[in-house]
């Protein structure tokens, strides 16, 4: 893949590359899947664990949250840490912070603490999947190659949707909620022990050093918006707060980073590159209307009576089992078709299930939704690899774990303010399959223009060329 500012960022030595061996893409997975699993877990353990500590709506939001929050936050620091420090270092950290944090959680007395142990695991995360994706980079420099190690990793994203809910649901009523907290602690573990002999370490620190003012306002920058969008439908002053920090941080950190230039957290000129630019807009508007879908359409079918919680876990399912089945494969297609086709093509997918959705939400029946959450699935085993393969692979491999970390921020940015503004915009309509409606064609047209950004951004022989490109 051609890069559009080589002069800013030289590439690493053949020989830093590190080995590869059959535990390597499992380990990487397990990053993957530790963190997939615990999200969609605690989703069903809000109520138990309101009911255990008498807490309110809000308490139990910031048990979601306060994960995401500090996830955000730090995300941008756990790349930067992966390039200077050593991936594999700080992959191990993460994989210990994880685990100690869910510990915590499973240990908690009281909500405070338990709060403490989600943010605590959020910083894990923080430092873990950054550093997943940047050695799956290193590791695999030959863009085909990658492709597919791609397509497996990001397929255990699917797999945690998908058997999360049920264990999550199985553990809670045979165990207690304490149980699902539990449940990861053996996939870090194993993450951390045997990161050693499956990941050699790398790093490029080419002159770069933890620059604190940076850290301090992209950390403020990101949290702040993060922060808005989870308070804006509960307190307009917070948002509006919230909303002027974050600005006001992200003005400096602009103006910070464009006067160190090769040196800086994140410089300024990658963004420059139109692959990277388009891979990071796309993946934040894709995952703008699927974190919005998954959080409304079981909204409506609880409040409705519809269906219950373990049919409606059910229904949900089409949705992940596509998307398992789809995207180890990505990458193969990719190679056939093009990293364009298969970016836009996917993303374009996602957009067409939830207006299928939308367009269904009235009727009595979940078929139609079924419908619509199979191309959902389908859109994102199709588009999500090529858009992280796009992503570290439109940089050189000495800036891997910030360009994993900037891709995965504009992962849980879409994420988070889709389902902010997706449910203010379902709320504003009335709620219901009326609010639906309106929400999931909002959603879909977001996608589509997703979709049109990567096709603009991608340049015609991505994908198919990366042969060539590999072997130079």
């Amino acid at each position: 893949m051609r890069h559009d500012a080589q002069d800013f960022l030289p590439f690493a030595p053949a020989a830093d590359r590190p080995a590869r061996n059959r535990l390597t893409l499992p380990i990487l997975c397990a990053a993957v899947l530790v963190a997939q699993i615990d999200t969609s877990v605690v989703n069903l353990a809000t109520r138990p664990i309101g009911e255990h500590f008498t807490a309110s709506v809000s308490a139990l939001q910031w048990v979601i949250d306060s994960y995401n929050l500090v996830y955000a936050a730090l995300l941008l620091t756990g790349g930067l840490l992966a390039d200077l420090l050593g991936r594999r270092r700080v992959f191990m950290a993460g994989a210990a912070v994880f685990s100690v944090a869910s510990l915590i959680c499973a240990a908690a007395p009281t909500i405070p603490i338990l709060l403490a142990g989600r943010a605590l695991a959020g910083l894990g995360a923080a430092l873990l999947l950054p550093a997943s994706l940047a050695i799956l980079r290193v590791t695999w420099p030959d863009p085909v190659e990658r492709g597919r190690a791609l397509g497996v990793w990001t397929g255990c994203n699917g797999l945690g949707l998908a058997i999360g809910p049920t264990l999550g649901g199985a553990l809670i009523e045979g165990f207690g909620w304490r149980s699902i907290f539990m449940i990861v602690i053996p996939l870090g573990a194993a993450a951390f022990a045997l990161a050693p002999v499956a990941v050699r370490e790398s790093a490029d620190p080419q002159h770069r050093d933890f620059d604190w003012a940076a850290q301090a306002c992209g950390a403020l920058a990101l949290g702040g918006f993060a922060v808005a969008a989870i308070e804006s439908h509960r307190s307009a002053a917070a948002t509006v707060t919230a909303f002027i920090v974050a600005t006001l941080a992200l003005v400096a950190f602009i103006r910070i980073e464009a006067g160190r230039g090769a040196a800086a957290l994140v410089p300024l000129p990658m963004f420059a590159i139109r692959e990277f630019r388009g891979a990071v807009t796309a993946t934040a508007g894709m995952t703008f209307g699927m974190y919005g879908m998954l959080f409304l359409l079981p909204l409506v079918w609880l409040s409705a009576g519809t269906l219950s919680p373990i049919a409606a876990g059910l229904a949900l399912t089409p949705s992940a089992v596509v998307y398992v089945l789809t995207s180890p494969f990505s990458g193969l297609l990719a190679e056939r078709v093009g990293s364009r086709l298969m970016m836009s093509g996917g993303v374009t997918i996602i957009g067409c299930g939830l207006l299928t959705i939308g367009a269904t939400a009235s009727v009595a029946s979940v078929a139609g939704a079924g419908v619509g959450l199979a191309l959902t699935g389908l859109g994102m085993g199709l588009a999500t690899g090529p858009l992280m393969g796009a992503a570290v692979g439109a940089v050189p491999a000495a800036r891997s774990g910030t360009s994993a970390a900037l891709i995965n921020v504009a992962r849980l940015a879409g994420a988070t303010i889709g389902v902010a503004v997706l449910g203010a915009v379902f709320a504003l309509a009335g709620a219901g399959s009326h609010g639906l409606t309106v929400a999931m064609l909002l959603g879909g047209a977001i996608q589509i223009a997703a979709a049109a950004a990567a096709w603009m951004t991608t340049p015609a022989e991505a994908g198919r060329a990366s042969r060539t490109v590999g072997a130079r």
